[in-house]
C-alpha cells in the first residue's frame, strides 16, 4: 500500500490494559501502522516485552491499571491526547479496552477518531452471556449454553449437558489477577462445576456452562474484519487454525487464510444485526456431527493473528480503520488465500517450512529485528525455568543433632514478564 494512501498527519493510539508482555497482536499493529508512516503511540505496559523494542513505536505511555474504573481510563486517554495535541485514531487491543472505549465514546470523541456505533455494542458482543441471544437472533449456530442460578443447578446442568463441558465467565476482562481463575476451562465433573459456580462473586460476572464441541482437523476457524462506515467488512477474511497453543483449545500458533463462504456469511449477518462498526475477531468451531459452524467468541478488537490477512494491496484491519476514519478510500481487496501466520515460540518448526503462498511471523521481521531477538532470549529463559521446575525435588537432608534441618532454597518462580498468554490470562 503506498504511503500516500494513509493520512500520515493523523497518529494512532494503541490501548492495551491487560498486562501481557507476549501479545504479538500489539506488535503487529505497531509494525503495520509504523511502516505506513503513521506516528504510533502505545498505551500499554511493555515492561519486559519485545513490543517495546520495535523501531516503529513512536512513544510509550503508562496504561490504566487492570480493573480501572471508566473515569480512570478516560483520564489516561485524555491525558495522552493532550500530549499528542491533535486527533488520533484510537484502537483498543484487548476486550477491557474495547468495552471501556465503547462506553466512553462521547467523552473521548472530541480527542479521538472512533467508529460510529452505539456505545454498548462492544460490551454486548464481548459478554458471553449476551452472545448466545445475539447468535439466536442472527441465526448463527452457538453451542448449547446454560447460565446456572445456583450451585446445585450447576451440578445438574453439568450432568445434563454431558461431560466434559466448557465453563466460561461471562465478562472475562473483569477477572481479578492472582485468583487462579481462568476465562475458559474444561469441566470434567459435576462437583467441579458446582465449585466453580461458588466463585462467581470473586469472578465478577456470571458463570456459563456450555456443551463441549470436540476439536479436530479442519474444525477451528476464525474471521477477522473491519466493518466500515457502511457496514461492509474489509481488511480481513476467514482463516483456519492449523495449530493451537495449548493443543486443541488455545490461541492460534499456526493459521492459514482459507476462503469459507459459510463463516463469512455468519460474520456478515452478525455485523448487520448489531449495526457493528470497527474491528472484530470471531472464533468458530465446526461440529463434527452436523457440520455447523458454531460461534465461540466475538472479540470487538483485533485478533492477535490479524496480520495473517495483510493482502496484496497491503490492507489489514488496523490500516482499514485508519483509512476509513480519516475519510481516505480503501483500496480494492486483493486476497491471498494460502498465506500463513506463525507464532514462532509456539510452533518453531512451522516457521521453517516452505510457504509458497507467503507467510508472516509474529515476532521476527527483517526490517524490525529487535523484537524477534528479545523474544528468543525471553522464551529460552522461560522454557529453561519450566524444565528446571519439573525436575524431581531433592529429598530433605536428615536432621542434624539437636533437631535442626538445613534450609533448602525454593525454586525461583517464573517472573510475570515471562509467563505465556495462557498462564496469565487463559487461552482464547
Amino acid at each position: 500500500m503506498p504511503e500516500s494512501q494513509l493520512d500520515t498527519r493523523v497518529p494512532a493510539v494503541l490501548l492495551r490494559i491487560d498486562r501481557n508482555p507476549f501479545h504479538h497482536g500489539t506488535l503487529g499493529a505497531v509494525r503495520s501502522l509504523g511502516r505506513a508512516g503513521i506516528d504510533v503511540h502505545v498505551v500499554a505496559d511493555v515492561t519486559g516485552s519485545p513490543v517495546g523494542r520495535s523501531r516503529f513505536v513512536g512513544q510509550l505511555h503508562p496504561p490504566p491499571p487492570p480493573g480501572a474504573a471508566p473515569a480512570d481510563i478516560a483520564a489516561v486517554l485524555l491525558g495522552v491526547a493532550a500530549r499528542i495535541e491533535r486527533p488520533a485514531v484510537l484502537i483498543p487491543m484487548d476486550d477491557a479496552g474495547a468495552v471501556a472505549v465503547g462506553r466512553l465514546r462521547e467523552e473521548l470523541a472530541p480527542a479521538y477518531l472512533l467508529p460510529e456505533q452505539p456505545g454498548e455494542v462492544p460490551g454486548r458482543v464481548a459478554d458471553k452471556a449476551e452472545l448466545a441471544g445475539l447468535c439466536a437472533a442472527a441465526d448463527v449456530p452457538y453451542p448449547r449454553t446454560v447460565i446456572p442460578d445456583s450451585a446445585a443447578q450447576a451440578a445438574s446442568v453439568a450432568r445434563r449437558l454431558g461431560l466434559p463441558l466448557v465453563a466460561k465467565w461471562s465478562r472475562p476482562w473483569l477477572l481479578p489477577a492472582g485468583t487462579g481463575l481462568r476465562s475458559t476451562v474444561l469441566v470434567r465433573s459435576a462437583r467441579a462445576a458446582r465449585e466453580l459456580f461458588l466463585r462467581g462473586e470473586e469472578a465478577g460476572s456470571p458463570l456459563l456452562l456450555q456443551a463441549f464441541l470436540p476439536p479436530g482437523p479442519g474444525r477451528d476457524w476464525f474471521f477477522h474484519g473491519y466493518a466500515d462506515r457502511s457496514g461492509a467488512l474489509r481488511g480481513g477474511g476467514p482463516g483456519r487454525k492449523l495449530c493451537a497453543w495449548p493443543r486443541g483449545a488455545g490461541l492460534t500458533a499456526v493459521g492459514e487464510w482459507t476462503e469459507n463462504p459459510r463463516v463469512r456469511a455468519h460474520a456478515e449477518r452478525l455485523t448487520e444485526l448489531l449495526g457493528y462498526r470497527g474491528i472484530l475477531d470471531l472464533d468458530f468451531r465446526r461440529c463434527g456431527g452436523t457440520g455447523a459452524y458454531h460461534l465461540l467468541d466475538f472479540n470487538p478488537r483485533p485478533g492477535a493473528q490479524f496480520r495473517l490477512f495483510a493482502d496484496a494491496a497491503g490492507l489489514d484491519v488496523v490500516r482499514a480503520q485508519h483509512l476509513d476514519l480519516t475519510h481516505r478510500p480503501l483500496p480494492a481487496e486483493a486476497p491471498l488465500p494460502g498465506r500463513t501466520f506463525v507464532v514462532e515460540n509456539y510452533a518453531p518448526l512451522a516457521a521453517l517450512r516452505p510457504a509458497p503462498q507467503g507467510r508472516e511471523l509474529a515476532w521476527y521481521a527483517s526490517d524490525d529485528p529487535a523484537p524477534g531477538r528479545a523474544m528468543r532470549r525471553l522464551w529460552c529463559a522461560h522454557v529453561t525455568r519450566h524444565l528446571r521446575d519439573r525436575l524431581p525435588r531433592p529429598a530433605l537432608p536428615a536432621p542434624r543433632p539437636g533437631g535442626a534441618v538445613p534450609r533448602v532454597p525454593a525454586p525461583s518462580p517464573v517472573p510475570a514478564a515471562e509467563q505465556t498468554d495462557d498462564e496469565r490470562a487463559g487461552s482464547r
